[in-house]
């Protein structure tokens, strides 16, 4: 029982940074590229000296899962060098919760109900791909399989026991309707959109778009196919990057959400444009982590800039709605969270027999 013990509530834990704790320009930092990301995990559990580590890396945060070694320190300076190399500045901006206080972080996490747009659901897949990745590369042992198995049950029971995130927006739908707002009255209806990137997070916001009204689509992406094939799906445009200046000419508004770790869009680089616009005001809605947008493209006249950390202003959460499922969100948590705790004692209990068993042979 000591060790189950040692292993959930001393060796468990999380440590990150979040929407709440750090600005963009901040988990900007710690952003890595997804072909990168299990070489980066490898690295962090070497250097960090873990036994097991899931890394999870969204928009709104970059939070680190592990279990310690056997005397159960955690060394975050280090774990946050191989994210960042100005580790040293994000002190003040990571928090770190460990036993059953990371375990309920994490079913808070995976349920939405840490996110910017309480009762997201994009959130429980980007939880299940991180452990998933993390699995198959071996990097998640007995503890992480065990807790986020148990995270991903609690998100499915929250999903359906509450009616939280239903009609929830997710971050794509929030961007549409900031933008929405910015235009005024006549909303996106006959306005031209111009998408730059054709992940995930694109294909959300079009979804959204296709739901508003009648306006003209453009995709502009890395991958020519990619870009050709969400285009197609939304009865839009589909170019490369290397045209973007061009449409950005005829574009109202250009939500950019791509995976590239470099800026896309410069400063310099829409100067020209904006001045061939003939004061033809833009929105520009960079909702990508690291940001696509230079932002001193904002100090150009015409130019509406909001990154994602400005949308939060235009989240309505309805709280008041959710009260009562909010409480039953926390009784599903508090009930996994005891449910957890048995499988690993009765997992303990299994092993000693075991034990016991091969030591009188």
């Amino acid at each position: 029982m000591q060790k189950t013990r040692q292993n959930l509530e001393q060796r468990f834990f999380v440590a990150g940074v979040n929407y709440r704790t750090a600005p963009v320009e901040v988990r900007e930092r710690m952003a890595v590229a997804h072909p990168d990301r299990t070489e980066v995990s490898r690295m962090l559990q070497l250097k960090a000296g873990l036994a097991e580590v899931v890394v999870l890396w969204t928009c709104n945060r970059v939070e680190i899962y592990g279990v310690a070694a056997r005397d159960g320190k955690v060394d975050l300076p280090r774990m946050f060098e191989c994210l960042s190399r100005e580790a040293p500045s994000l002190a003040s901006h990571v928090y770190c919760h460990r036993g059953l206080d990371a375990v309920g972080h994490l079913f808070r996490v995976a349920g939405g109900l840490d996110s910017m747009v309480l009762g997201e659901t994009q959130i429980t897949g980007q939880v299940r791909d991180a452990y998933e990745a993390a699995r198959l590369e071996k990097l998640a042992g007995k503890v992480l399989n065990s807790v986020f198995q148990k995270a991903l049950q609690t998100a499915k029971a929250i999903r359906t026991q509450t009616t939280i995130g239903r009609g929830a927006r997710s971050v794509g739908g929030v961007a549409v309707a900031h933008a929405r707002e910015v235009l005024g009255s006549g909303g996106l209806e006959r306005h031209s959109i111009l998408m730059i990137g054709a992940g995930e997070m694109a294909a959300c916001c079009l979804r959204h778009l296709q739901k508003k009204g009648d306006c003209t689509v453009t995709v502009a992406n890395r991958s020519p196919g990619r870009a050709r094939e969400l285009a197609a799906e939304f009865q839009g445009e589909a170019i490369g990057l290397d045209r973007i200046h061009e449409a950005m000419e005829r574009a109202d508004v250009v939500i950019s959400s791509t995976g590239s770790p470099d800026t896309i869009i410069h400063r310099e680089d829409l100067e020209p444009v904006m001045a061939r616009r003939g004061g033809r005001p833009l929105v520009m809605i960079d909702i990508a982590v690291p940001r696509d947008i230079d932002p001193a493209v904002a100090e150009l006249d015409g130019v509406h800039l909001h990154d994602i950390d400005a949308l939060q202003s235009s989240v309505d959460q309805t709280l008041g709605r959710w009260e009562r499922d909010l409480e039953t969100c926390e009784a599903i948590i508090a009930r996994e969270t005891e449910n957890l705790v048995a499988q690993f004692k009765n997992r303990q209990a299994a092993e000693n027999v075991l034990h016991d068993a091969v030591a009188a042979v």
